[in-house]
């Protein structure tokens, strides 16, 4: 018997998941723009680049927040199977 979910399909948290990762990766690359002049010796960043560095911590918590969107739906299909 074949799987009713198409593999093509999106779950409901998927979209928060792929935009969480992106976020993530900016921020990563700010943080390491923000910290190799510590490592270089040259003048340090303005003060804004120390924020965009938070967008790592903001990227995950998306992220997060996808997968426990997709689990609750997983969870909700479980529960109307039975």
């Amino acid at each position: 018997m074949r799987d009713k979910t198409q593999t093509n399909s999106a779950a409901p948290g998927d979209r928060l998941v792929r935009t969480g990762a992106v976020v993530f990766f900016i921020g990563a690359v700010a943080t390491l723009v923000t910290v190799a002049p510590l490592f270089l010796g040259t003048t340090p960043f303005p003060t804004y680049m120390f924020g965009l560095s938070m967008l790592m911590a903001v990227g995950f918590l998306t992220a997060g927040a996808g997968v426990l969107r997709s689990v609750a739906a997983g969870r909700r299909q479980a529960r109307a199977g039975r």
